[in-house]
């Protein structure tokens, strides 16, 4: 199990941001999860403060192909600005996170050349304060970005001097099908979202690393089930837990996604360091495979009914 860290040095602060990774690592977690766009340019370098006391005992993902923004000296300092105001008053939290947002947004993105991805690479080093990356990947690449030989070259020449342990793409779940047959020697490893409103995944050579197994597919499912008295009561029969219980119902899918997903690293977030304590006693946890299982079964089926053609008839 992994953190992710998009949302340091967001709505929190850099010692609040510190304190995040320091509870997931004493929670357990030894993967953490990063990118130069990540906190409006902000997280990797909070994330090597942290590794300054732990690098040998973690292993770090980052990722090139959306760059930072590059006004962070102003966007530091409207978020101190703010930060106050956001305290007073939580409500306007969402409204000035998303015009800061607007305001860090990249002007382009990567154009995946080998210069713009060692020029990305050596700016990780430094942010990260470390001379080498465990996974580097390119960050939401598709089959047609990827076209520059020497960028290959570039990646493996790293990966043979151990400057980075592992290469890969992070994309969304649509594009890793492309990715794959047709750009497979950049896919040693390859980064998706995985949960248990998904289906399987095809059998494939690359290791994965999966996120959004809860957020807003979370919500999603556990505002179907508290809306449908019959079926909180079947599906929790079903599996021989309350899914109404909302602590239940985020254990079992996190739980699914490890269970399906065997030999990756599937990631979270959180800034409560209870909910990280339970996030790792779920992993770590046996007795809650079988009802995993059974959610996820029973999330396809409903899947499959739902999509079943009108008047068509199981076989």
């Amino acid at each position: 199990m992994g953190f992710g860290c998009s949302s340091l040095m967001g709505a929190m602060g850099r010692r609040e941001s510190i304190a995040t990774l320091e509870a997931a690592f004493d929670a357990g977690v030894r993967h953490f999860d990063v990118a130069p766009m990540y906190g409006f340019g902000q997280a990797e370098s909070c994330l090597g403060e942290f590794l300054r006391g732990h690098r040998g005992e973690v292993t770090v993902t980052t990722k090139f192909g959306i760059p930072a923004p590059k006004r962070q000296g102003l966007i530091s300092l409207a978020r101190q600005v703010a930060r106050p105001v956001v305290k007073a008053l939580p409500g306007l939290k969402r409204g000035m996170l998303q015009m800061a947002g607007k305001a860090a947004s990249p002007v382009e993105r990567a154009s995946f050349t080998a210069e713009q991805a060692s020029e990305s690479l050596e700016r990780s080093l430094r942010e990260l304060k470390t001379d080498r990356i465990d996974v580097w990947l390119l960050h939401e690449a598709t089959a047609e970005d990827l076209r520059d030989e020497a960028l290959l070259r570039l990646l493996e020449d790293k990966a043979a001097a151990g400057t980075i342990g592992a290469f890969g793409v992070g994309s969304e779940r649509a594009k890793i099908a492309a990715l794959l047959a047709e750009r497979p020697e950049y896919c040693g490893t390859v980064q998706f979202e995985w949960s248990v409103m998904d289906a399987p995944v095809p059998a494939m050579q690359s290791f994965r690393i999966h996120h959004r197994a809860l957020t807003e597919n979370f919500r999603s499912l556990y505002s179907s089930i508290a809306h449908d008295a019959a079926k909180a009561k079947r599906w929790s029969q079903g599996v021989g837990a309350d899914l109404g219980d909302r602590e239940v119902l985020a254990s079992l899918m996190l739980k699914a996604a490890l269970v399906e997903n065997t030999e990756s690293v599937v990631l979270f977030s959180s800034k409560n360091a209870a909910h990280m304590r339970r996030n790792v006693q779920t992993a770590e946890d046996g007795r809650l495979e079988a009802p995993a299982r059974g959610l996820y079964a029973l999330v396809q089926s409903e899947i499959a009914v739902q999509s079943r053609p009108c008047g068509a008839v199981a076989g």
